[in-house]
């Protein structure tokens, strides 16, 4: 279910403006996805921070939303979401909600959205945030690392953390044509790799230009301290 502006009344028009700049500025910086494009038309970014932050909703930076994390940069999700290449009705694997933000441009593509969380306040606010816009997702706390097998496979994942290596668990869980796209590499920067299944145990890796994330907690990911 996609969000409405209606349901925000006239506080949402005085965004609209500033929204259609972002577009511009993303299609300047090389998003050519016309559907994802239109998705970040559509998604309020000012819905998922915190007031004090409403100002610079729209411009391309990324934005503190509590427990060391970040809502990204809208650049970085709109590549990451062109990386995937998913059509309507697919199965999505989001691995860390954060604010909810990209859960909710997955939704705006038509996608059915799978999505963990590893802190409990970051994933009941995004829960809250995204039930008030109409965007259903389905949502898990827990260590992302580990995918969520119960639900695989899955058409694409997304890896909104970087990762010290690919987590092998979200490999096993790619339906075949399936995408992963996650960002790989130390603590300072990442690269962007595209891994896509091509039969059982066949795999094609695409990296991309280098990228900054948090760094991807877990098992299978950098080890973090207990929360």
């Amino acid at each position: 279910m996609s969000w409405n502006s209606d349901k925000s009344g006239k506080r949402d028009l005085k965004f609209k403006k500033r929204r259609q700049k972002l577009v511009d500025t993303l299609r300047d910086k090389g998003i050519q996805d016309e559907r994802v494009l239109e998705a970040f038309n559509m998604v309020p970014r000012h819905e998922f921070i915190d007031t004090a932050l409403e100002d610079r909703a729209y411009k391309d930076t990324a934005l503190p939303i509590g427990k060391d994390q970040t809502i990204s940069q809208p650049y970085t999700v709109a590549r990451q979401t062109e990386l995937l290449e998913i059509m309507p009705g697919e199965k999505v694997l989001e691995i860390g909600t954060g604010s909810g933000y990209q859960a909710a441009i997955l939704c705006e593509l038509g996608t059915t959205v799978y999505s963990i969380e590893r802190h409990e306040e970051l994933y009941e606010r995004a829960r809250a945030i995204l039930k008030k816009l109409g965007y259903r997702v389905h949502q898990k706390l827990g260590d992302g690392t580990l995918g969520w097998s119960a639900y695989a496979p899955y058409d694409a994942i997304v890896v909104t953390a970087g990762a010290p290596v690919v987590p092998e668990d979200l490999v096993e869980q790619l339906q075949i044509n399936g995408r992963l796209v996650v960002p790989v590499g130390g603590a300072q920067k990442q690269e962007m790799q595209r891994i896509i299944k091509i039969r059982e145990g066949e795999f094609e890796k695409e990296t991309y230009h280098d990228f900054k994330f948090v760094p991807l907690i877990g098992k299978k990911g950098w080890k973090g301290e207990d929360d």
